[in-house]
Parts: C-alpha cells; structure tokens; sequence
C-alpha cells in the first residue's frame, strides 16, 4: 500500500509553546492562572495548561466527560482523596461523571504546574451544592478572551478547531 495523500495540508506545525504565550492570570481565582492551547467547543474539547498556588480551594464539580490529568510540578489532591496527593509525574485519569474539588495544601513551597485535556463540561457548584454554572469548551474560550481584552491584553493564541462549514455555498 502507498503512503496515502494527506487529507489536510500544514505549511506550519499547529503548536504552542505555553512558556512563550500570555497566561490569564488569577482565573478562575487568585492564584490560579491559565494557559489556553487547544479549545474546540463543537466537540467539547478543551485543552490547558494552568499554574496554581498553594492554598487553592476550587468548587466542586460533576465531569460529564473524561479528563486526562498531568501534573508536572507540584502537589494537589482532591478534597475527596485526600490519600491520593498528585505530584509531580503523576498521570490521572478522570471517568466521565466523576464529582470532586481540586484543592493544593497551603503547605505547598512550589508551584502546581499541569497540563489537561478535558472531554465535555464541568458542572459547577457551590459550597452549599447550589449550581453555579456550566463550564465547557465555548464558556471557557468566551470568559478567557473576555477577560483578556478586559485586561488589556493582546488577543490570546490558541489552536482552536476548523468548525462547521459548507463545502459548496
């Protein structure tokens, strides 16, 4: 068989390089900052990278996808297994319909560094269980452009996914 012709032509490569690129600082709260790389809300992928402080208590959360977890520095756990620190090296899988609440111990004397790829969306809830709201590809991509140009900031670069178009119009 024939090397086959390729179906979509690159004249670049579609990277980033997370250390050259702008963060979002402080989002969702203070002292969690945000990388975008990939986001593709048609398919309700997103892809990140984020950088967290020591102390951070995010809110809990339903996945109604799967998550594939990487932290390269650091040290966090879920308030729900405590047992189970993830530091550094540590790869973590995440079923769809999973719940739990991303925490790092104030303890920490270094950073919490990981990259994700995220499969539909975070459904976001109070400390009392109240819904908060729904976080998925298109919300993230739209609250991290927003908050970008609120800032002041150049627009954010990302890969983001072709979308839906007709072929004969």
């Amino acid at each position: 068989m024939p090397l086959p012709t390729y179906i979509t032509h690159q004249d670049n490569l579609l990277t980033i390089d997370s250390d050259k690129e702008p963060w979002i600082k402080d989002f969702p709260v203070p002292g969690a900052d945000i990388c975008p790389l990939f986001l593709d809300p048609q398919n309700g992928i997103w892809v990140v990278r984020a950088k967290v402080g020591p102390g951070i208590v995010l809110s809990n959360h339903f996945h109604t996808g799967t998550v594939h977890l990487f932290t390269m520095s650091g040290n966090w756990n879920y308030s729900q297994y405590p047992q189970q620190p993830q530091t550094a090296g540590c790869y973590l899988y995440e079923p769809g319909g999973s719940i739990h609440q991303f925490t790092t111990p104030s303890s920490n004397t270094e950073t919490t560094d990981m990259f994700m790829v995220i499969y539909g969306a975070n459904i976001n809830f109070d400390a009392d269980g109240n819904f908060v709201n729904i976080g998925d590809a298109g919300f993230i991509e739209m609250m991290l452009n927003k908050v970008a140009s609120d800032r002041g900031m150049s627009p954010l670069n990302y890969i983001r996914s072709l979308g839906a178009a007709y072929t004969v119009r």
